[in-house]
């Protein structure tokens, strides 16, 4: 297929593209390029190949939706550089 350089000039301004007037000869031969390979797929038998799996046939694990409090909590206050009563300790930042 193909293309011409007004076509190519409609592509680019659909594609909000700025492309120079010097460059549309050159884009559109790639252009062309491109579009005669995917005919070229287009002609391949693929009746005996099975469709890939994608994430859309997959179901997502799902855990149960629970809150705890992690049940370590003197792991977690160990990287604390200040801890009070089991919390956090930080400077006061409000007057």
């Amino acid at each position: 297929m193909a293309l011409d350089t007004d076509s190519v000039r409609r592509i680019a301004h659909l594609a909000r593209l700025k492309v120079p007037d010097d460059q549309l000869d050159h884009l559109a031969g790639e252009i062309s390029q491109i579009l005669t390979f995917v005919e070229q797929l287009g002609a391949v038998d693929t009746t005996d190949v099975p469709p890939m799996t994608g994430m859309a046939t997959q179901k997502l694990r799902r855990r149960p939706d629970v809150v705890t409090d992690g049940q370590i909590p003197d792991k977690v206050l160990a990287n604390a550089p200040d801890a009070t009563g089991g919390f956090y300790s930080v400077p006061k930042v409000v007057e």
